[in-house]
Parts: C-alpha cells; structure tokens; sequence
C-alpha cells in the first residue's frame, strides 16, 4: 500500500479523560467484534478493524469462530442491543463496537456486565469497562482537501457524507479547511447520504455532483461511498474523455477505481484518506493481552500515524503541497477544525 505517511501507531495517545482501570493481563483475547450498517466488507472502515482482529487472532494461534474471533453483523441500528448481548452469552473476552453509532448500546450493556470488557471506535464512553480509540480524522481530510484544489480543473469539489454527526463532522470540515487553504475561492458542495449501507444514493447523488461540473467527490459514506465509484466509472464508460476524480476513505480504495478504457487501465481514484483502524484495534488487543485491558480514551492523528493519506494518482506538485501542509499541521502551524461551522 503506497502511503505519504507510514509512521506505525503508538500507545502514547492516551488521554486521561478519566481515571483509567485496568483488569489483569491474559493469554490471547478471543474478540467478537460488532459492526455498524456498512458491514464487514464495506471496503472502508469496518473492513480495516476486521482485517486487524483477524491478523490478531491469526498471529495468536486463535481460529475464527465462537472459540476465537469472529463479527457479528449489524443490518439496522436496532441490531446493536442484541448483538453485544450475543456477544457477551457466547463468552468473549473483548466486545469491540465499531463506529459512533454503537455508542448507547455499549455504554448501556457495558453497565449491565461491568465484569466485561468493551471496546469502541469513533465514540467516547466514560465506563470503567470501556477503552475507546478516535482518531483526528480533521486531519487527514485536510490533506485531501489541498489534494482535490491541487487537481481540479473547474473549481467545484464535492463531499459526500454518510450520516451528520460528529465523526463525519471532521470529514467534511477538515477537507473544506484544506481545499480552501490552497484556494480559498473554491467552492466545495456538501451532501449527505443519510446512511452508511445505501450504495445505490450515494452513486444518485454522485451523478448529480458530476452533471454540476464537479470534478472531484471525497466521500465519507462506508458502502454507500461504493456508489460514488460506481458511478465515476459508469460516467468514463460512457464518455472517456471526462476527466473526473474519486477521494476514497478509511482504506487505500485504489482499486476500487479501477476501470479499463479502450483496452487500457485507467485509474480513478486521487487518494485516500487512511484511517488505521485494523492497526489500532490489533495493537489495542495486543496491549491488553500483555499488560491487561485498560479503560480510558486513546487519540490518534498524523503525528503518530493515526491518520494519513496515500501517493495514489497525485501529481508532483500536489505531493509536494501535501507534504508541506502536513508538516505545518505536524508542528502545530495549522490547527484543523473539527466542525464545519469553525
């Protein structure tokens, strides 16, 4: 996976939000993770925690199942109760709950098993069973931001969103604060899907944003960002000589881009805003395993390698920007925003 920042994360990010408690040290975690709508295989950010609990549970001797790791999939936010309390019956010792929209139901089963250990991704919850991992996604938006103003030829960027909140807050904030930092006249259209699992609005929405003399979508939207891929392939097949750009999310989406053209490949994927999720999570179970579960809030960004941006398809000259703004955010030049109104 080619990157512009590799650095691995640490475990310096704790914060001390409040006072942490730990719970004695094991032998390997057998893990049941929990997803949100978009699924274990939504090619984003559910698919990165997975891919870094199942490198845990293989490089631990731990087999997928109920006796070692596995996920549950959630198809509707009423799932969330009952998975966690399936989780917790079928005897785990870690409950991971992956995206804010798992919020209440850890905090309110994790007081029901305060004997238990949870763990939740993009929330915060303040129980003394439950460690939580955010990242400054702000951050890395903003580098996709100065990427989208780097290469755009009209002007007219597009984000789409999967559901308004403040996760998804950070994303559309920090890539309106780098678009405009490189030029602060453009003007960058905002919409959201109102849903994490709807491909098919998202790829509806894209196809407006393109037809608008938009060039470049940065979508923020799980699956139903597969929708904005979709559609920026259906758009070249028909018209080769457009010239139209998709900013993936979570993961290195490169080939999510990939088209063939008159016989030859074409990429349309810019870059992708990387979100080490499967690595925070592995190195979260990890941690546990050797030094016992501790509760508490850990926040990762560029500077340690939370958070970042892949070479995919960037011209020189918009590497070279990137790698400039970066730095400046790095060192505390530039403090991205974390919601759109700041």
């Amino acid at each position: 996976m080619k990157k512009i920042m590799t650095s691995l994360l640490t475990t310096t990010a704790l914060t001390g939000l409040f006072a942490p408690t730990i719970i004695q040290a094991q032998d390997a975690l057998t893990i049941a993770m929990v997803t949100d709508q978009g699924g274990v295989d939504d090619k984003s950010f559910n698919q990165s925690a997975w891919e870094g609990i199942t490198a845990y549970g293989e490089e631990n001797g731990l087999t997928e199942g109920l006796e070692g790791y596995t996920y549950i999939q959630s198809n509707s936010d009423s799932d969330y109760i009952t998975n966690m309390n399936s989780a917790v019956s079928a005897g785990f010792d870690l409950i991971a709950g992956i995206g804010f929209k798992l919020e209440s139901a850890i905090d309110e089963i994790a007081q029901q098993y305060p004997d238990k250990q949870f763990l939740i991704v993009d929330a915060l919850v303040e129980q003394p069973n439950v460690a939580s991992i955010n990242f400054r996604d702000n951050e890395a938006a903003f580098l996709a931001g100065v990427a989208a103003a780097k290469t755009t030829e009209t002007d007219h960027l597009g984000f789409i969103g999967g559901v308004e909140g403040v996760i998804i807050d950070r994303f559309e904030a920090g890539f309106i604060e780098g678009a405009k930092a490189v030029n602060p006249d453009i003007e960058v259209q905002v919409e959201y899907v109102g849903s994490f699992a709807d491909a098919p609005k998202g790829k509806q929405i894209a196809a407006a944003m393109y037809a608008n003399d938009i060039d470049v979508i940065y979508q923020a939207a799980g699956d139903s960002g597969n929708g904005v891929f979709s559609e920026a392939k259906d758009i070249v097949s028909n018209d080769p000589s457009k010239n139209i750009w998709v900013i993936g999310v979570d993961m290195d989406q490169e080939a999510e881009g990939i088209i063939e053209v008159d016989g030859k490949e074409r990429q349309l994927t810019l870059t992708s805003t990387l979100k080490e999720v499967g690595s925070a999570v592995k190195t979260f179970a990890e941690t546990s395993s050797k030094d016992g579960f501790k509760a508490g809030n850990q926040v990762f960004g560029l500077k340690d390698g939370g958070v970042g941006i892949t070479e995919g398809n960037l011209s020189d000259d918009a590497k070279a920007e990137i790698e400039t703004y970066k730095e400046k955010i790095i060192n505390g030049e530039i403090e991205v925003p974390e919601t759109p109104a700041e």
